[in-house]
C-alpha cells in the first residue's frame, strides 16, 4: 500500500482541537493495479477560496472550488 498519495481534512472542533479523527479529502492518485498518475505536494488558498494543490508527478496544479449541490 502507498502512502503519501491523498490530502485529509483534520477536524477542529469548539476547542480549536483535534481529536485525532480524520476524513479524506482529496483521493484517487493510486490505480487499483498500485500505478500511480499524480502525487498531491502543496496546498495553498487562493484568494477567491478555493484550494490549490501542485501535483509533482503530473506537473499539474489543481484547482478544487465548493459547489453548492
Amino acid at each position: 500500500m502507498r502512502t503519501g498519495y491523498d490530502v485529509i481534512r483534520i477536524p477542529l472542533h469548539l476547542t480549536g482541537h483535534s481529536t485525532g479523527e480524520y476524513e479524506e479529502f482529496v483521493t484517487g492518485f493510486v490505480l487499483p493495479d498500485g500505478m500511480v498518475w499524480g502525487r498531491p505536494v502543496g496546498l495553498t488558498v487562493a484568494r477567491d477560496g478555493s484550494l490549490l494543490m501542485t501535483d509533482d508527478a503530473s506537473d499539474s496544479i489543481w484547482r478544487i472550488r465548493y459547489a453548492k449541490k
